[in-house]
């Protein structure tokens, strides 16, 4: 890591969590999945249609926030690097996804720049306001715009649901890690679960759709 990646982390790290964030415990078996539908057709930074089943072979790791996100989304996406590093070889069996609940400012560049940043990985994912929306309501993600008093119309926050979704190598959903679960908690739970799994390697994926 280099010095303004860790400033960057450290920085996010003493910021306070928005209320919609959760408190810190792995993600769980027996955690409720009700109402939680694992499916969604979106758009990645090269204009490819992308959806849950575009990576059916590989776990899925996904994360809902914006790219001038202060502090809960730079501290994910700085978790989810290390995650993946964590993981080492078996990195390969791990898709992360960073979905932004701010596609009118999040132009596909942006978004590239942003998530390549923390790991090449991580594929950035947008959509019309609608299409993120219905996504959003799928994961059971809330996300709210706030202007502060005389604020121009494109300056503004976004509270939102913080934590990463885990989506199985069929596409079902397996459960939430709560924002800030420490990295080696997140990467130990996604390894034993490989193992019970005995996943192979994963396929290349198929090229991805045209978007219209």
């Amino acid at each position: 890591m280099n010095r303004l990646y860790l400033s960057i982390l450290t920085a996010a790290l003493l910021c306070t969590a928005p209320a919609w964030a959760e408190p810190s415990s792995p993600v769980e078996d027996d955690q409720p999945k009700i109402g939680i539908v694992s499916r969604y057709l979106l758009m990645d930074t090269k204009g490819r249609a992308i959806s849950d089943q575009d990576f059916r072979g590989s776990f899925q790791l996904i994360a809902f926030g914006y790219t001038f996100c202060p502090d809960i989304c730079p501290t994910t996406l700085a978790e989810i690097s290390l995650i993946m590093e964590k993981l080492g070889s078996r990195a390969e069996q791990l898709q992360p996804l960073f979905v932004t609940v701010d596609p009118e400012r999040d132009t596909p560049e942006v978004l590239r720049r942003y998530t390549a940043y923390f790991h090449p990985r991580i594929i950035g994912l947008t959509g019309s306001p609608e299409l993120v929306r219905r996504v959003a309501d799928h994961f059971k993600v809330r996300y709210e715009k706030h202007w502060e008093p005389g604020a121009e119309k494109d300056n503004y926050s976004v509270d939102h649901s913080a934590g990463m979704y885990l989506l199985g190598p069929d596409g079902s959903f397996l459960g939430k890690f709560a924002y800030a679960t420490p990295p080696q908690e997140v990467a130990d739970r996604i390894l034993a679960l490989m193992d019970d799994l005995n996943l192979p390697s994963p396929t290349k994926r198929p090229p991805a759709r045209k978007a219209h």
